[in-house]
């Protein structure tokens, strides 16, 4: 063999040598990494909460969903009580907050383990400028003075009713309403004097009601249990939620909004 044909033959074997492994790099970057994070599943909830947390849990649901890339929250506002019969129809939703524990109780066959998230307490809501001078739950028993309040089976109905009956004061309202901002519409648009609701209501109003604080000792406290229900067919994502709603990010948002801590 020519010393020519030996140089070509060995710069054939080099270059064939040389091509093999960038080959195999080339097939190798076809694959997805073995650590690449996965794209979040995409997931609708539906929460069933109470009147009162209305304009918190839009602000958290906000927040929720920037923080879980992939999670849609729909929120459904209504009474406890009127939350509780939908569960009890198999409504479709995946967790449920009310703003008492005695409905949450009521519905331990259709929900997984409650947690306390926050707690409220009632102030008096006095029509704007507060003419009649409303300043203690006494002058709410005045029969002059149109009073408005939820109906009992409402938490916000069964809070006010212990407050005064507490305190031997006998009301007697112009209308009975199905959820605590049916009671302070009816103030803002001055067809009721006055009413009881959540201090978290009232402080929403701004100056379309007076606020008229009730001592501790004359009060309730309003407890708001969250849970999961058992028909989810999201059930990780829901529990995934229902436990955000404790940690300091949540915490911190309803609080601001002056609910209390859980």
């Amino acid at each position: 063999m020519s010393a020519t044909r030996i140089r070509r033959r060995t710069a054939t074997v080099a270059l064939t040598a040389l091509l093999v492994p960038l080959a195999a790099c080339g097939k190798g970057d076809d694959k997805p990494a073995a650590d690449a994070a996965p794209t979040p599943k995409a997931v609708n909830l539906t929460v069933l909460a109470a009147s009162s947390l209305t304009d918190v849990f839009k602000t958290a649901g906000a927040e929720y969903e920037k923080t879980h890339p992939g999670t849609k929250i729909t929120f459904s506002f209504a009474g406890s009580q009127e939350l509780a019969a939908q569960v009890k129809q198999g409504a479709p939703a995946d967790a449920l907050v009310t703003a008492d524990t005695k409905t949450m109780d009521g519905l331990k066959a259709e929900t997984g383990d409650a947690t306390v998230i926050a707690k409220n307490r009632l102030v008096i809501a006095a029509g704007k400028a507060n003419p009649f001078k409303i300043d203690e739950l006494k002058d709410l028993a005045d029969t002059e003075i149109k009073v408005v309040l939820a109906a009992p089976e409402v938490p916000v109905g069964r809070y006010s009713k212990q407050i005064l009956d507490a305190q031997k004061i006998e009301v007697k309202p112009v209308s009975q309403e199905p959820n605590v901002r049916a009671v302070l519409s009816k103030v803002e648009l001055g067809e009721a004097d006055a009413g009881l609701v959540y201090k978290t209501d009232s402080a929403k109003s701004g100056d379309k009601v007076v606020t008229v604080d009730i001592p501790d000792d004359q009060n309730a406290v309003a407890s708001y249990p969250a849970a999961t229900l058992k028909a989810s067919k999201n059930a990780e994502a829901a529990a995934a939620f229902v436990t955000w709603l404790s940690t300091p990010e949540a915490q911190k948002i309803l609080q601001y909004a002056g609910f209390q801590k859980a």
